[in-house]
Order: structure tokens, then C-alpha cells, then sequence
């Protein structure tokens, strides 16, 4: 699409379902950081790569460990591997360049949502959220787990009480979500008590509060792509948005320098007051009439937009707002519930999956504006009769004609050098990232289809051989039932493809010796009816006789 002629003022959000993606049951989807490849999880435990480009699947990544649906998956910061966490407390990390499997570790209980560090360049720690215990952090390399705390009120020293714990060391029946930041050097937690906790990743020591005003469950958090905003989604109905005030780099030091700056609080007061400082609520988005609970928030590429889904069965509804909290928009699917959503890193474009596992991809429905592109350009509503100027066909002289521009026609034009993307030109940008897989070529269905099936009767000519039994079974020369489907017929000649060239050399017997006779007579006869066709303008003596006849006149003369 010419971005000139596009209108501004249209808003730059999803609008129209512009297709769907098939493949499976899919359950859980994520974009890598570029947009450019699609990891969906489906029910069968396996994990789908989908070039978003071609709308294809470039990679399939299948564990005959896992047989269980994906609960979540994750892409690495250079897109090179990919988290995938199941049903059957399995974490396994994929190499999608090789489709090999890295390494599987089984937690105690099922990962509803996985993380990899943001700020490691080969993935060796994930952040793992339990279904009813505090969140983790799992070593990928050795299979070491360290349990984050979960509440202020569970500390002791820094660590988690050992009261009422599973055997993993995570306390029981406290549904939490977390999440790193954007440069992954500290942790954030939601709780059940409806608290945000702000954790050191290294020491995993807490060093802030931030109290929700609903105090309800946290159901899931997360960051906007430029680390400013944190995203919250709670048990009341709400979607909150919190502003930043942390430094983006170097978060921990500005941590410490806060707590320097209590040191007359202490204990819950001195978290609070610390946490006060590093987050404070800037949105809250709900629908209060219909009292919907959200699925699956999150923000835009830029972070302008919000959208959440709702939790009702058979809807599939996705609402945007903008970031002043305004509702802009009410995305209407097809009847089924939905299940994940996720936004395009750089276009204005929703993958949202449905409980059917289809993946609906919904974008922008463009307007041109040809006015943008050519200021005298007039659209017509309706036909109406051209008038022309009086002088609109005069000749003109050449030099009248021509306006000099201002562009320089002797500098050279860079064709090299690429722009960044305004969404894109972060400081993390690496030329070792991943952004396409390469194509693996691999044969159609329909192309075997041809050449077994299709090219049959080639075989029966060129063989100038077949059995009567096959002709009268109505089969032809290579054993195909001419009247099964083209697609069983293909997996019975790859099947029996030992035996079909057994049979074809059977077929090719030696000639009995009235066989030679009439094969003999026949390389007579052909040229002989070629003499007889090209004499048809000129008078032939006994020109009525039959070409057999001829021919026992001249065995006779012999």
C-alpha cells in the first residue's frame, strides 16, 4: 500500500478480518520481535512457524515426547529459538533455524505462561508462571529452579516462608503472573492480593510495592515494547496501564538510590513508598455496562493502542482504545470464543485465535485518498459530463511545459542503505537476528498426483503392452483402479512401487513366433499405406484394391 496516499485521519488500527491462517488446532500464539514470523502452539503439542510474509508454514516443530496442548510460547530476543511450554509440565526449547530440540525440562505443575531473559543473547533463563504457585525461575542449562516471592506478608528475610510450600519450594494456590522488563534486569509480579512486586533478578530481593486500586487477583502483566508502560489485567473487570518512571537501563541502581532515599520507612512502608515512585496508574479501560472480563490485553507495536478481548463464550469481540482511554473500536468475529490475541510489532495488524484453533488475522481496511497524491485530483461520487477548458488541448511550447525542479539529477541515490523502522530502531537492534527462515523445497501432492496418475496413459503408450485383466478389472498398465480417487490411487502406487516394477518387466515377454510374423507384416503395411495416401490425385491401376491385397500381389510376384 502507497503510504502517500493513505488517509491520516483514519486511525492506524485493525478493522477487517483479512484472512485465516489453518493448521491443526492452534491454542496460543507470539510474533518474534520483527513481525516477520508467527509461532503458534497447537493441541497436539507441536509448534508451528508461519511466515507472516507468504502466509506459509516455514518451520513445524514436533516433540514425540509431547503429545499434550501448548499453554504458551516464546520467542528469544534474536528469534533464533523458541519456548514452548504444554499441558504436561514440559518446557523445551527449539532451535528453529535447525529444528532441533535444545533441551526439555518437567517442572512440578503446568507452565501457564513462559518467558526467556530479554538481555541474553543465547537463551539460558526463563521466567515460568505455574498454575497455582509462584512464579519461577528455571536454569535451561541445568534445570535449577529459584521461587520469586509472592507477597509481602511470605518474606523472611528476603526469601519465601517455608509455610504450606509444594515440594518445588512455591506456595500453594496463589495465582500469580510476572514478567521481566525491558532489558530483563528486574522482575514484575502480579499477585493474588492484587500487588505489583518490583524484584531484583540477580538477587531476587524485593525492593517495591505498588498497591491495585481493585486489590483483585492479577490475572496477567506485561510491557509495552518500549519498556514505558506496564499493562495489568485483574479478577474486576478492569485493563490498567501504568507509566514508568524507572530508567530504561540501568533500573536496579535507580531501585537502590530510591530506597537510600527512605531510609526513615521501613519494612511494608518503605516498599511502598518505593514503589509509588517507580509506577503510577495512568488508564483504567472496562466495560461498565456489560461487566466483561478480558482475555489475553496487550498493547501495540508503538504502544498508542490497547486492545483486550472479551471473556464471554461464543464472542469473539476485540475492543481498542487509545492510551488517553478512549474506545475507538469494536472488532466483531465469527461465534466462537477466543483465546489468545496478540498485535503485529510493527503493523497495525491482530492475529487473534479462536477455540476452533483457526488464527484470524485482522488489518487495516484502507482508503485512498488521491488528493494526498495529486492536489488537483477530483473524486466523482457519480457520472457527470466533462466540460473542457478552451484552451485545455492548445499546443504549448516545450519550455512552457517543462518545471525545474529542486532535485538534484547528478548526486547519486542510495539504493544500499535501509531505513529503521521508528518502531524498530531501539538500541537492541542486531544484525544476527532472525528474520526469515530459509525455504525448503518439498513436492506437491498434486505434482506426485501427475506423474503416478496423470502420466498413466504415457506409460500404456510407450509400453505398447497391458494386461487384459487389468483392462477388464478397469484398471490401466500400472495396476491403478482407474475408478478409486486420485489420492488413493497415489498411496497405492507408493506403496506398491517395489512391485510395479516387478510386474513391468513380466510385462515385457518375448514374441511367440506368430507374434514376429504379424509385428513383421505390420512395418510393411505402414509405409505402404503412406504410398497409397499420397496417390490420391493421380490414376492407379486397380487403385480399388485393399492394401492386403497388394500386398499378397506382391508376395505372389516374390
Amino acid at each position: 500500500m502507497n503510504v502517500s496516499i493513505i488517509d491520516p485521519l483514519q486511525g492506524d488500527f485493525p478493522e477487517v478480518i483479512e484472512e485465516f491462517l489453518e493448521h491443526g488446532v492452534m491454542k496460543c500464539i507470539a510474533f518474534n520481535r520483527r513481525g516477520t514470523l508467527l509461532a503458534a502452539g497447537c493441541s497436539d503439542g507441536s509448534c508451528i512457524i508461519w511466515d507472516f510474509e507468504t502466509r506459509g508454514i516455514a518451520k513445524e516443530l514436533k516433540d514425540s515426547e509431547c503429545k499434550t496442548p501448548v499453554t504458551s510460547v516464546c520467542w528469544s530476543k534474536y528469534g533464533h529459538h523458541v519456548l514452548v511450554a504444554a499441558i504436561d509440565k514440559s518446557l523445551t526449547l527449539w532451535n528453529v533455524v535447525t529444528g532441533e530440540k535444545v533441551t526439555r525440562i518437567t517442572l512440578q505443575q503446568t507452565t501457564l505462561q513462559a518467558r526467556l531473559h530479554p538481555g541474553s543473547h543465547t537463551p539460558s533463563v526463563c521466567l515460568a508462571c505455574p498454575l497455582s504457585s509462584a512464579p519461577v525461575l528455571v536454569d535451561l542449562n541445568t534445570g535449577n529452579t529459584t521461587v520469586l516471592p509472592v507477597s509481602v506478608s511470605d518474606l523472611d528475610n528476603g526469601a519465601v516462608s517455608s509455610r504450606n510450600k509444594f515440594s518445588d519450594g512455591s506456595a500453594p494456590l496463589t495465582p500469580t503472573s510476572a514478567c521481566f522488563n525491558k532489558y530483563g534486569d528486574l522482575i514484575y509480579v502480579g499477585n493474588s492480593k492484587g500487588e505489583i512486586l518490583i524484584i531484583d533478578y540477580k538477587k531476587v530481593e524485593l525492593y517495591g510495592v505498588v498497591v491495585n486500586p481493585g486489590a483483585a487477583v492479577i490475572k496477567s502483566i506485561s510491557f509495552s515494547r518500549n519498556g514505558l508502560y506496564l499493562l495489568t489485567n485483574s479478577n474486576d473487570r478492569t485493563i490498567r496501564v501504568y507509566e514508568n518512571h524507572l530508567s530504561q537501563k540501568d533500573g536496579v541502581k535507580a531501585l537502590d538510590e530510591l530506597r537510600m532515599s527512605f531510609d526513615e520507612l521501613q519494612g511494608v512502608e518503605k516498599l511502598k513508598a518505593v514503589g509509588s515512585k517507580c509506577l503510577v496508574l495512568s488508564r483504567e479501560f472496562q466495560d461498565s455496562i456489560n461487566r466483561i472480563h478480558w482475555k489475553a490485553p496487550c498493547f501495540s507495536g508503538d504502544g498508542e493502542w490497547v486492545i483486550g478481548a472479551s471473556g464471554n463464550k461464543g464472542e469473539h469481540k476485540i475492543y481498542i482504545w487509545d492510551r488517553a482511554g478512549h474506545l475507538v473500536k469494536i472488532l466483531e468475529g465469527p461465534k466462537e470464543a477466543l483465546t489468545d490475541l496478540a498485535w503485529h510489532p510493527v503493523n497495525p495488524i491482530v492475529v487473534s485465535v479462536s477455540i476452533s484453533g483457526l488464527v484470524y488475522i485482522w488489518a487495516k481496511d484502507y482508503t485512498e485518498n488521491w488528493s494526498a497524491f495529486a492536489p488537483d485530483f477530483k473524486e466523482l461520487e457519480e457520472n457527470e459530463e466533462y466540460v473542457e477548458r478552451e484552451d485545455e488541448f492548445d499546443l504549448m511550447p516545450e519550455t512552457e511545459k517543462v518545471k525545474h525542479s529542486g532535485v538534484n539529477e547528478d548526486e547519486d541515490v542510495d539504493i544500499l542503505t535501509v531505513e529503521k523502522e521508528s518502531a524498530l530502531s531501539d538500541s537492541d537492534m542486531s544484525e544476527e537476528e532472525l528474520c526469515f527462515l530459509p525455504a525448503v523445497p518439498s513436492p506437491d501432492v498434486l505434482e506426485l498426483q501427475d506423474k503416478y496418475v496423470g502420466g498413466s496413459s504415457k506409460m500404456i503408450d510407450s509400453n505398447q503392452s497391458g494386461s487384459p485383466l487389468s483392462d477388464e478389472a478397469g484398471q490401466d498398465a500400472n495396476g491403478v483402479n482407474l475408478d478409486s480417487s486420485p489420492v488413493d490411487a497415489l498411496g497405492n502406487l507408493i506403496a506398491d512401487d517395489a512391485g510395479a516394477t516387478a510386474a513391468s518387466m513380466k510385462r515385457k515377454r518375448k514374441l511367440s513366433e506368430k507374434g514376429l510374423e504379424l509385428q513383421q507384416a505390420e512395418k510393411v503395411r505402414k509405409p505402404l499405406k503412406k504410398t497409397v495416401k499420397s496417390c490420391g490425385g493421380k490414376p492407379l491401376k486397380n487403385r480399388n484394391r485393399s492394401v492386403d491385397e497388394y500386398l499378397s500381389a506382391d508376395e505372389e510376384t516374390e
